[in-house]
């Protein structure tokens, strides 16, 4: 058995739980992930403007067979493919 993680956008969350379940991976677990990069967003609290440096993303944990590695990684990465 192998325990994979991703940390994936928010905004691909659909498109990879789609592909995992077509995959044959039924559960997984996910929770929120705050990072600190380079990437800049912009927030918007109380009607004022401001940029930050953390970065909303989801944390995807799964367990899997060793067979299944492969697979997993394969889908989680299609699916999770920004450009």
């Amino acid at each position: 058995m192998k325990k994979i993680e991703a940390i994936i956008r928010k905004t691909k969350f659909e498109e990879v739980k789609e592909t995992l379940h077509e995959s044959g991976i039924d559960f997984f677990t996910f929770f929120p992930a705050t990072g600190v990069g380079k990437a800049r967003q912009s927030r918007v609290y109380r009607g004022i403007a401001y940029d930050t440096s953390s970065i909303e993303r989801l944390l995807i944990s799964i367990v899997v067979r060793d067979i299944n590695v492969d697979k997993t990684i394969e889908a989680i990465m299609k699916a999770a493919n920004t450009g």
